[in-house]
């Protein structure tokens, strides 16, 4: 089934404003909202299935959101049992996705290392350890001589010990999002890029119609994947779903010379400080502990200055070189740094995949599995019924992830 007109088709390249709509197309069996990495995953493995009426819908271009930033870390290092097996499977996926769908995504697996400083964090990180282990995960706990070794900026002053899994890296969101998307309207969907929802119509326990500035789409089934801004597309259908924007900033280097060692993706784990290699430099990252909700994504120099702080003792080389510009982004928080996957219980055909508290990326390929099964009333490879939106308000216990970053 060839792409409808007006969508761009993946040949050529990136899906970018070029496929904005003057107009929607009616109907559609499936609406998902949001164009980054989980909404093109999502429209990539229903196409794959044969579902080909589906309609993307994207305020901005492809990737605009937080799925555009530069690097994208992806691990399988993780304290909750559900988060190492998404996170274990979409590394599977990644390593393949050369085959399939097919592109290149600039993968490099130097693998995930975390820098300890306490013996909590070392007693904690040994119990993950454990568990990602038995889950087949070639985590190991490391000396500091070893993690300097594997990184050589790292300094061994009151470092207790590390973690390391060689399976882990990072890769380029953009391309997988360009990847998943040109596969998915090759099979036949549509995206309708600078496109706007305004409000979804239900009847009884379904969803109808979704709304947007282009024109309205009768469907049988919504997929909100609209990240940062999930809570207000929940709020169109009286959905709760408990997710918060929060600023995190990057920050690159000028090109090193010599060039930078090709290093693990590197976290200090007590500041949350990390860094790792970005073409001919590094990158540099942390979360500040202060930063306000909003929407803000206004890169702020000032932040650098809280990140040269951070890695004065753990990594001094760092704290003084040079850097040429940075990026802010959103990260889509819920109060238990898990995020929110499944099918709504008010609403049969409204789903979600959300609040991935910073790991969306790298968990992308298997959400999208499942949220295909779940369209297709299939049992996905693992049950996320844990990760319901309803978990906050039923009094279910919730699932906290100790590793965040």
């Amino acid at each position: 089934m060839p792409p409808r007109p007006g969508a761009t088709s993946g040949r050529d390249g990136p899906l970018s404003s070029s496929s904005a709509f003057r107009s929607v197309p009616p109907t559609a069996d499936v609406v998902i909202i949001g164009g980054g990495v989980m909404g093109a995953s999502a429209a990539f493995h229903l196409a794959e299935a044969g579902v080909t009426d589906i309609v993307v819908v994207e305020r901005g271009d492809l990737a605009c959101g937080s799925s555009g930033k530069p690097i994208g870390g992806v691990r399988a290092q993780f304290s909750d049992p559900l988060n190492i097996e998404l996170g274990s499977r979409s590394l599977r996926a990644y390593e393949d996705f050369p085959h399939r769908p097919g592109a290149d995504i600039r993968l490099d697996t130097v693998g995930y290392l975390f820098l300890l400083t306490t013996d909590r964090q070392a007693a904690d990180f040994e119990a993950g350890v454990r568990t990602q282990n038995a889950l087949g995960v070639p985590t190991r706990m490391i000396t500091p001589d070893e993690a300097r070794r594997l990184c050589p900026y790292v300094s061994t002053d009151g470092l207790l010990a590390a973690t390391y899994s060689p399976a882990d890296g990072h890769a380029r969101p953009v391309l997988v999002v360009k990847g998943y998307a040109g596969a998915a309207a090759r099979a036949g969907a549509t995206f309708a890029t600078h496109t706007t929802v305004t409000g979804i119509d239900t009847a009884g326990d379904r969803v109808t119609a979704v709304h947007t500035d282009h024109g309205s789409i009768r469907c049988d089934t919504v997929i909100c994947t609209a990240g940062a801004w999930s809570r207000l597309i929940g709020d169109m259908v009286g959905i709760d779903l408990p997710v918060r924007p929060v600023r995190r900033q990057l920050a690159f280097t000028e090109p090193l010379l010599p060039p930078a060692p090709r290093i693990p993706f590197t976290i200090d784990f007590a500041s949350s400080a990390y860094f790792h290699n970005s073409d001919d430099g590094l990158l540099f990252g942390l979360a500040d502990p202060r930063q306000p909700d909003g929407f803000d994504t206004t890169w702020s120099p000032e932040w650098l200055e809280l990140f040269r702080d951070a890695v004065r003792q753990r990594a001094p080389g760092l704290a003084d070189m040079r850097t040429v510009g940075g990026w802010a982004g959103l990260y889509e928080v819920t109060p238990d740094h898990n995020a929110l996957i499944g099918r709504s219980g008010e609403l049969v055909n409204f789903l979600y995949a959300t609040g991935f508290s910073g790991h969306g990326f790298l968990q992308a390929p298997a959400v999208g599995e499942i949220l295909r099964d779940l369209h297709l009333d299939r049992a996905p490879f693992v049950d996320v019924s844990p990760l319901s939106a309803d978990r906050f308000r039923s009094g279910t216990a919730t699932r906290p992830e100790a590793h965040v970053v």
